[in-house]
């Protein structure tokens, strides 16, 4: 929301747009319209009570002037001035509360009239024509047939985050995107049909094919055993975060680092958490393919249980401070911990930091502070088919800046998804004036720091197997025969 500033010395309010901060743009926290509309709000409760207030001191003045009213026949000097100056006192608190009382409606009339204009603002940025029209004429066949292979590299030229996010707002949709042709899905589609659901419901559709369809996407426990120790010189930056996700990400299949560190003499640890990496899936490696449907559909139940072990092992104590970071999968992973009653009863989680990852849906406790970057040519932070909320502790920041794969290199899930590209929209980040992102920084240097010295573990984290499947059950086929039955006791 535009800052009211007095336009010349006595003038009129008149709104002024915030300047542009390059390639970013930020929705939520301080400066955010949502925390804006809470400050109205308060603002107008405040004042609710104060005519409250004044109007008990109106009523007291009343009875006291009532009270003397036998005595406004005596001299001027005395009763009549007091009976008078009583009254006028009373007319005084009155056109005071008035005022305050006229105040108070035109502050909620504003409020009101911002939240209806912000609605209609987002309603108009992520409405479907917007969305649809990003896409090629073929998508817009009433068959889902030709979407293909979500996790195809030419499926992110057909999509952005918001024409993502518009698509997956449908659950029917989820299930083309898995291959309509699939008889599987057919009777997803039957299931879901049968029981009504509407709206996104992603987690709902990632469950209810676990449970029936597709049983191989029910999340198994999951272990962390503590692999390496080092001493690093940490950059506690976003960016360098960020850059510090990459480095677990290259070390190997399946691993997370949590980091020990030390600000104003009190020890805070920061969780680590890779995004996908491909492979076996269904595997050892909880960050396969499988994992993302943990993340969505089962809050990271057995992942955040290992995050829990791993951050024991490293040394954190009940009650430490805890920073997660996670990029892609790993950033689902990481907000879930956000809202994980185990995980918040033992440690005290502070702050989040994702990339790319999609966390509308997840809604941290309150007090838990997250920074969300996404890009707009990314398609994977839309695949909830939820926007991230505008709150005071909840930042999204989406980057504008055009991004084309290398020549010669695989484009995987599209460039605006590459991690080197959120890494330097976290450095922009940092240097941001936006009063949005000088609040969340500040937040997370208030937890870890700007860095220096820090002890560094990776812990392997591995998938249990999956359960033995029965073996077959031999029956004779042939009925018994007459000689073949013997008399109990009998030779």
């Amino acid at each position: 929301m535009a800052e009211l500033t007095p336009s010349g010395s006595g003038g009129p309010l008149r709104p002024v747009e915030p300047a542009p901060d390059g390639f970013l743009s930020v929705r939520g926290g301080v400066g955010g319209i949502a925390f804006q509309l809470e400050e109205l709000a308060a603002g107008a409760a405040g004042l609710d009570g104060l005519v409250r207030d004044l109007a008990s001191v109106e009523l007291d003045a009343h009875r006291v002037w009532a009270e003397l009213g036998p005595y406004q026949n005596d001299p001027p000097s005395s009763g009549t001035e007091a009976v008078t100056s009583v009254w006028e006192g009373r007319r005084a608190v009155a056109a005071v509360r008035e005022e305050l009382q006229d105040i108070a409606s035109q502050v909620q009339a504003c409020r009101r009239d911002y939240e209806v204009a912000e609605q209609q603002s987002m309603a108009g940025l992520r409405s479907g024509t917007d969305a649809l029209r990003l896409l090629p004429a073929q998508l817009m066949d009433l068959h889902l047939g030709g979407l293909g292979d979500p996790l195809r590299a030419d499926f992110s030229r057909l999509l952005n985050r918001d024409s993502m996010e518009e698509l997956t707002g449908n659950y029917p949709v989820i299930l083309g995107l898995l291959g309509l042709n699939s008889p599987a899905v057919l009777e997803a589609v039957t299931m879901a049909a049968a029981t009504g659901m509407k709206g996104s419901g992603v987690p709902d559709v990632i469950r209810m094919l676990a449970g029936g369809v597709m049983p191989q996407l029910r999340p198994r426990p999951v272990t962390a055993t503590a692999t390496s120790t080092s001493e690093i010189t940490l950059d506690a930056s976003p960016g360098g975060l960020l850059a510090r996700a990459e480095a677990v990400d290259e070390d190997g299949r399946g691993r997370i680092e949590v980091i020990r560190t030390e600000h104003g003499g009190r020890e805070a640890f920061i969780v680590i958490v890779p995004g996908t990496q491909p492979g076996d899936a269904g595997g050892p490696n909880p960050f396969d393919e499988y994992g993302i449907a943990e993340g969505l559909g089962y809050g990271s139940g057995h992942t955040g249980a290992a995050i829990r072990e791993a951050l024991r092992q490293a040394g954190a104590e009940a009650g430490a401070q805890v920073v997660a970071v996670g990029y892609s999968q790993g950033g689902i992973h990481a907000m879930n911990l956000s809202q994980d009653k185990a995980f918040l009863a033992e440690y005290d989680l502070k702050y989040v930091l994702t990339a790319g990852s999609p966390v509308g849906g997840i809604t941290p406790e309150p007090g838990i502070s997250s920074l969300h970057l996404e890009h707009r040519q990314d398609w994977v932070p839309g695949a909830d088919g939820v926007p991230s909320p505008d709150t005071r502790d909840r930042v999204t920041v989406t980057l504008h800046n055009r991004v084309l794969t290398p020549v010669g290199k695989e484009p995987g899930l599209g460039p605006g998804h590459g991690l080197a590209n959120y890494e330097a929209g976290a450095r922009a980040v940092s240097s941001s004036g936006d009063p949005s992102l000088v609040a969340s920084t500040a937040a997370l240097a208030g937890v870890v720091g700007a860095g220096g010295a820090a002890t560094a573990t990776r812990f392997q984290l591995v998938r249990a197997p999956k359960p033995q499947e029965p073996g077959p059950r031999y029956i004779d086929q042939h009925p018994a025969k007459q000689t073949d039955i013997r008399p109990a006791g009998g030779r």
